[in-house]
């Protein structure tokens, strides 16, 4: 039986009953509230988006990641997670991007708020404060990620559509690669 290691993180943001936390390494103690949080990316982003020890380590724990979770009364209600472009390079899509190789896009991997704790400004303040940590980074001049179409149009800030992609992932449904210009 293995050990439960705890997370090492640091409280970014707290407003009494919500956090912010930046999880500086996951433990394994909180593995299995990420992995069933992620399960409820299935429906729209396919099996490819659920979580497992093997991407929570390649994610979360990978030097240069930038992992986000959000409590709700300590327990975790969702995350968001933020990679550099550069680790997607198996991905065919990703060696089309004019910014591959540059060094200076993070991509957000995945974003989630629990439908139960949405409605209250608890994706919007993990949005923020995931997007003005990434405005902090030295040479980080773009957020990207691929969301379903229409989405992007709801965002704030200085955003452009660079791609539409048929069946993205084999999910069926139409996606949309975006940029944000920081």
């Amino acid at each position: 039986m293995r050990t439960k290691e705890q997370s090492t993180i640091e409280v970014i943001a707290s407003s009494g009953i919500f956090q912010i936390d930046f999880f500086h390494k996951t433990g394994n103690s909180d593995f299995d509230s990420l992995i069933e949080i992620s399960r409820a990316l299935e429906k729209d982003y396919g099996s490819k988006a659920v979580l497992s020890e093997k991407t929570i380590e390649k994610y979360f724990n990978r030097s240069g990641s930038l992992p986000f979770v959000a409590r709700y009364r300590g327990k975790i209600i969702g995350y968001i997670i933020g990679i550099p472009l550069e680790y997607l390079n198996t991905e065919p899509w990703v060696r089309t991007e004019e910014n591959f190789g540059m060094e200076n896009t993070i991509y957000t991997y995945a974003f989630i708020i629990l439908s139960d704790y949405r409605k209250n400004g608890y994706a919007s303040m993990l949005k923020k404060v995931y997007l003005s940590k990434i405005e902090k980074l030295k040479n980080i001049d773009y957020v990207s990620g691929h969301v379903i179409k229409g989405a992007a149009n709801r965002f704030k800030g200085n955003i452009e559509i660079l791609n539409t992609v048929q069946n993205w992932q084999g999910t069926g449904k139409v996606f949309e690669y975006y940029r944000r210009i920081l």
